[in-house]
């Protein structure tokens, strides 16, 4: 009997919304102008990401922020980008 493979872990949030946020700015989106909008499972996650380097989060008048976008935490079923105006 074949084994199965064993199951991959989870995509952290800085592995789903790094890359997301690194090509809105190549095209021109400013990171004040992006909302991340995260579960409150996403937040928690993010900030606990021993993969994330410290200088990416920070912690500024009350705000997080993950790369320079705004981060709003929980309100949403599932967690997205907000490119800001178009």
């Amino acid at each position: 009997m074949a084994k199965s493979p064993p199951p991959r872990p989870p995509v952290t949030p800085d592995a789903r919304f790094r890359g997301q946020i690194e090509a809105a700015v190549a095209e021109g989106v400013a990171p004040e102008d992006m909302t991340l909008r995260l579960t409150l499972r996403d937040t928690h996650l993010m900030s606990r990401d021993p993969t994330t380097p410290v200088a990416d989060i920070s912690y500024v008048g009350g705000v997080m922020r993950f790369l320079g976008v705004r981060i709003e935490k929980g309100g949403v079923d599932a967690s997205t980008l907000d490119r800001g105006p178009r």
